[in-house]
């Protein structure tokens, strides 16, 4: 069982940058890949980016590459996402999400430990 807790959500102006974590608890880190998703109102949650297990490989959508940074420490137990150039559609609750023996999949039914979200707001 791994239980996952964000944070670092918040209320930020269009172009600004947040960085949030995912602190992990229950079993350590380094047998998961882990990612990061999001869900806006009325839509489907949907893929944002995803890191191996040993942090060699990196993942990530069309919308948000060259924008948002994911990394991890396993030492810490925690995955980040720098969110850099923000834009009004980033505004979503972002949840993160441990794959199991993974390499960072965008398939979300792959993710079998869930954190309960942070909500992110851009505004103009």
């Amino acid at each position: 069982q791994v239980f996952l807790v964000e944070s670092g959500g918040g209320l930020v102006q269009a172009g600004g940058s947040l960085r949030l974590s995912c602190a992990a608890s229950g079993h350590a880190i380094t047998d998961y890949a882990l990612g990061w998703f999001r869900q806006a109102p009325g839509k489907e949650r949907e893929f944002v980016a995803a890191i191996s297990s040993s942090g060699g490989i990196t993942n990530y959508a069309d919308s948000v590459k060259g924008r948002f940074t994911v990394s991890r420490d396993n030492a810490e137990n925690t995955v980040y996402l720098q969110m850099n150039s923000l834009k009004i559609e980033d505004t979503a609750v972002y949840y993160c999400a441990a794959e199991e023996g993974g390499w960072g999949t965008q398939v979300l039914k792959k993710y079998k430990y869930w954190g309960q979200g942070t909500q992110v707001t851009v505004s103009s």
